[in-house]
């Protein structure tokens, strides 16, 4: 089953890759190498999802906040490689905008880290950080950026 299929069979649709707030571009590719620019969860419509883990989101929303974002890499990939098929994951680096004494950053990220292996399966299998932050830009609960690499 391709990557696209799987989106599918999941009832997922990958989003419009979100225009850049700032002075820098969604991805750069060097060689076979995508360096993937850090996104925040963003609702169907675009809107960006904004709260602080352990405040208004609870871990289970910031889970689903990370998988949006998953969403939005595999966009940003697949326009940097063409097709999905020639995607693999290799390193995430997953902020989560929590209160002090927040622990469960692993568990935030693993919303993203879940739906890379079931829509790339052992492609989307990554290495990965998972860090907690006093904010995050737009007071967004969730950024993660990555690396990834076109295959043949």
């Amino acid at each position: 089953m391709t990557p696209e299929e799987k989106l599918k069979s999941l009832g997922l649709v990958l989003p419009n890759v979100p225009t850049p707030v700032a002075n820098y571009v969604p991805f750069k590719v060097d060689g076979r190498t995508i360096y993937l620019s850090g996104q925040g969860p963003r609702k169907p419509d675009g809107k960006l999802i904004t709260g602080r883990v352990g405040e208004e989101i609870s871990v289970e929303q910031a889970y689903e906040c990370a998988r949006l974002i998953g969403l939005g890499l595999l966009a940003a990939a697949k326009m940097a490689a063409g097709d999905l098929g020639k995607v693999e994951a290799l390193k995430l680096l997953g902020m989560v905008n929590a209160v002090p004494g927040f622990t469960d950053q692993p568990k935030v990220i693993n919303g993203c880290s879940d739906l890379l292996v079931d829509v790339l399966g052992d492609r989307g299998r990554h290495a990965r950080s998972a860090v907690g932050m006093g904010s995050l830009p737009s007071n967004m609960p969730v950024e993660i950026e990555a690396i990834m690499r076109i295959v043949d």
